[in-house]
């Protein structure tokens, strides 16, 4: 097999982005390629399968795909016409997909004049031999290669595996080994192209299975990330045969699971990337709005998709709630003070200040800046529907207690008094606070106190069961505490409350409920430190002495500014203007891209069982304040609701209110 020299090595050229070097293999690597020396024809036909059309589209526009000479997309099981063009096979390398390729180009009338065929993974030796075998089909051969690149690229520094059902394999009640091992196959496979894609060799860390003495039996579930580990390494000793591909590391790779961090995925984030698709019931990333109809009709719907390819919501993703709201509200009155004919609408309003609704108003009433009041209004329009249901729902105050819970300021006592004064709040936002509750306090869901926490919260048996399936993500080492295997469960409001985060006290807190991190922030910084725990992250290749005592890991480690710890006053929901909080997108791009050159060795942190936003912006928060581009792997990019009803159908016993009588 062959691969195709790139200038896509970090080591090498500009600096480029995970996602940039992803996207610039597709279209340059693969279809400007892809051309005959003898023919005049520019036009190609490509074909995929379901996994390369979901690559495809996560990392190219079809118009980057047809300004490189794509006439025509096709599917692979799809009956075809003959064309006389050259045709792009980007496919998995599958029996069955090799047998319908061949069966395209054998015989006498082949569909296609020439085949350029681009394999997602490595193929194996036995398909290669049967490729070979038939003498019609290899004269019109015009590539044969591994792209090696079969991961999702939903972010800049963002991937998933696309494993969607990693959760229920791998951490369900009813251990299935077979089951697990090919999930976890599949996944290694995946993680192991974005390395030979990239050009990077990882140092291998993983997430160390815990035993409390030499009796306790070990689970699939405690060995996870050890055996993902290992496959991703047994994967990456074949990729060193790959022309370009490093010989030492170049880079460093952490594998944690889900088990790490039970709060992240419930949890309110107050940053509009994740309120959108949290409180909005997007689809993916695609937001449906409603347009005033041109012909002066009802309204029509429009579907508009949030992603980085609109600079607003670039700026504005990883900013708080109400930050990106009083932003949008200054960028609106900006454009109205600039604008002359605004300016005299403005005046007749006797100097009073406008409300952002009314300056939306103003300024769709301006059709030469259609393109720019679409964007802004839009945005406007979220911005607003998100801070009525804040507002509706009462979310503020459900979001201080959760933080309190994760930070030891609350406990039982306070969630039992919320339940009682808080009886509007919906069945949903119980049931997270539940699910949190039972991440801090996983010995406390059994006996007669829990079952009246329980029957207070008004919860169905099967919202119930998600909180007791929270068992199946207690780490290794905290879940064999209890003889039962279960929640032991009695509620003492005496004991001291305790709390599952640190206060950061290198960080200002600037907005209310922004106070909460993932865990995944604290050790990758540690990772970055070379304070990581060997013991608890083991390496697959152990580290040269050298790799954390570079000039550059010099630079990165200093000693940070000293700041005051956090005033226990309650913050407010506002902050200065000129405050920087890192969270920011624009922060991480005013710190990141102005240095893209000078960035350190990069740091791939991959979850099994799902990512979160909270995580995907950690990650971006850490690449401006560690000057390392963090890029963040997962089995797929959830949501709370999204995971909330993953986490209903593992396979635990279902937990009823009958079941907990005394």
């Amino acid at each position: 097999m062959s691969f195709s020299d790139s200038d896509s090595s970090s080591g090498t050229g500009d600096y480029k982005n995970f996602r940039q070097i992803s996207r610039e293999r597709l279209l340059y690597e693969m279809l400007r390629s892809a051309k005959m020396k003898d023919s005049k024809s520019t036009w190609k036909v490509l074909i995929m399968d379901k996994v390369t059309v979901k690559i495809m589209s996560y990392s190219c526009k079809m118009a980057d795909i047809t300004s490189e000479g794509v006439s025509l997309v096709e599917d692979i099981n799809r009956r075809r016409q003959p064309l006389p063009l050259i045709a792009i096979y980007f496919i998995q390398p599958t029996e069955k997909n090799v047998s319908m390729f061949l069966t395209n180009m054998a015989g006498r009338t082949p569909l296609y004049k020439k085949a350029f065929v681009y394999f997602s993974s490595p193929i194996s030796r036995e398909l290669v031999a049967h490729i070979k075998k038939d003498s019609t089909v290899l004269p019109r051969i015009g590539a044969l290669s591994e792209m090696n690149l079969e991961y999702f690229a939903i972010d800049s520094q963002g991937f998933i595996t696309d494993n969607g059902k990693a959760l229920e394999d791998l951490f369900g009640d009813e251990e299935s080994t077979r089951k697990g091992d090919a999930c976890l196959n599949v996944m290694a496979t995946r993680i192991a192209t974005v390395f030979a894609s990239l050009r990077e060799f990882p140092f291998v860390r993983y997430r160390a299975a815990k035993s409390l003495d030499p009796t306790t039996m070990t689970t699939f579930r405690d060995l996870i990330p050890t055996k993902l580990a290992a496959g991703i390494w047994n994967c990456l000793v074949k990729c060193k045969s790959i022309p370009n591909f490093p010989q030492k590391e170049t880079c460093e790779l952490l594998i944690l699971d889900r088990s790490i961090d039970q709060i992240a995925p419930v949890i309110h984030e107050w940053t509009y990337d994740a309120m959108c698709h949290d409180l909005l019931n997007m689809e993916g990333n695609k937001y449906v709005h409603e347009v005033p109809s041109k012909a002066g009709g009802p309204p029509e719907k429009k579907e508009v998709l949030l992603e980085e390819h609109d600079p607003i919501w670039l700026e504005l993703r990883h900013a708080h709630i109400a930050d990106a709201s009083e932003r949008l509200h200054e960028k609106m009155t900006n454009f109205v003070s600039k604008n002359k004919a605004a300016q005299l609408q403005h005046g007749s309003r006797d100097g009073g200040e406008l409300s952002t609704r009314e300056l939306q108003k103003m300024v769709q009433a301006l059709p030469q800046y259609s393109e720019q009041i679409d964007k802004l209004s839009l945005h406007v329009e979220i911005a607003g529907k998100i801070n009525r249901i804040i507002r509706d729902q009462g979310l503020k105050e459900l979001g201080q207690l959760e933080q309190d819970l994760v930070f030891g300021d609350a406990g039982m006592k306070d969630v039992i008094k919320f339940f009682t004064t808080k009886e509007e709040l919906s069945h949903e936002n119980k049931l997270r606070l539940l699910m949190i509750l039972a991440a801090i306090y996983p010995e406390k869901f059994d006996g007669e106190k829990g079952l009246n926490l329980m029957k207070l919260a008004k919860l169905p048996p099967d919202d119930m069961n998600a909180v007791n399936n929270m068992r199946l993500l207690v780490p290794p080492s905290d879940s064999k505490k209890s003889s039962a295997g279960a929640f032991s469960l009695k509620f003492d409001i005496h004991k001291k409350k305790h709390a599952t985060r640190k206060e950061r006290s290198d960080e200002q807190e600037t907005w209310q409920l922004s106070r909460f991190y993932p865990i995944i922030e604290e050790l990758v910084e540690k990772l970055s430190n070379g304070e990581l725990s060997k013991d608890d992250y083991p390496c697959m290749n152990d580290p040269s002495p050298t790799f954390h005592g570079t000039s550059q890991a010099a630079s990165i480690h200093e000693a940070p500014v000293a700041h005051s710890m956090r005033s226990r006053r309650k913050p407010t929901w506002a902050r200065p203007r000129d405050s920087d909080d890192g969270y920011s997108s624009d922060s991480v791009l005013r710190h990141a891209s102005s240095d893209f050159k000078k960035m350190g060795k990069r740091i791939f942190v991959f979850i099994v069982g799902g990512a979160t936003r909270s995580e995907l912006r950690a990650c971006h928060k850490l690449t401006g304040k560690l000057n390392r581009e963090v890029v963040l792997g997962s089995t797929s990019l959830d949501d709370p609701p999204q995971f909330i009803t993953k986490l209903k159908l593992l396979t635990a016993n279902e937990l009823s209110l009958d079941d907990l009588q005394i």
